[in-house]
């Protein structure tokens, strides 16, 4: 497919990873946040409902033919589609080991939300289950939790948006620990469950091209001066 030229020259190293997400209209619209964003591709894995499904390009309005979209990726491929040095950052701060992390001043403010993925949790409770009878621990990956308006755009940079009933599988989060990613935490206020799958993904990947815009006219800034 031939994407539009000018949709191609404002692309940023910016991609989208799409895991597990079933909900046709949540996708539909995700992706029109990725092609408004300016993301270079988006990635979905198994387990994600088909892009070309009916409501998925109803809600996609278009952003099918202005991104493209890898369809039906198992996630020992999906570094093959990455480029060198990307770092892959997951949109999941609501389990245990996320909320450990994050410091007592954010606690404070509410930045933590309310609910905890019931497929971390799974794993959670697995894992206590393997301390109990003395298996070996560490075989869920603790990634460091970062709120998500400091700087994680240095480096080429994939984003991670998992379902709603069973956010990030363990894969992602794996896949995340291996490239030198974080987990990114979007503050919610005390008494609000967490934010949906597509305002997820809209508030980082924009977060992202802010971040990448803000670098671009710093480094012309600096051209000027020289």
């Amino acid at each position: 497919m031939t994407f539009p030229e000018t949709q191609l020259r404002h692309s940023l190293p910016l991609i989208l990873i799409c895991d597990n997400l079933r909900d046709p209209g949540n996708l539909g619209t995700i992706l029109r946040s990725a092609a408004g964003a300016g993301c270079s591709k988006v990635l979905l894995t198994k387990g994600c409902v088909d892009a070309w499904e009916p409501k998925v390009l109803r809600a996609g309005m278009g952003a099918h033919f202005q991104v493209p979209i890898i369809n039906n990726l198992d996630w020992e491929t999906v570094p093959n589609y990455l480029p060198n040095d990307t770092r892959v950052y997951v949109a999941d701060n609501c389990g245990l080991y996320a909320q450990a992390q994050i410091s007592s001043k954010a606690i404070d403010h509410g930045w933590v939300c309310g609910r905890q993925l019931s497929k971390f949790h799974k794993y959670e409770e697995e894992e206590e289950e393997d301390l109990e009878t003395g298996a070996s621990e560490g075989w869920l990956p603790e990634l460091e939790v970062q709120s998500y308006d400091l700087d994680w755009t240095e480096a080429p940079a994939a984003v991670v948006i998992g379902g709603e009933t069973h956010g990030v599988s363990l894969e992602s989060l794996q896949l995340a620990e291996s490239t030198g990613g974080k987990r990114l935490l979007i503050p919610v206020v005390p008494g609000v469950d967490s934010l949906n799958s597509a305002m997820a993904a809209s508030v980082l990947l924009f977060e992202g091209r802010r971040q990448l815009r803000l670098r671009v006219e710093h480094l012309s800034r600096d051209r000027r001066y020289r």
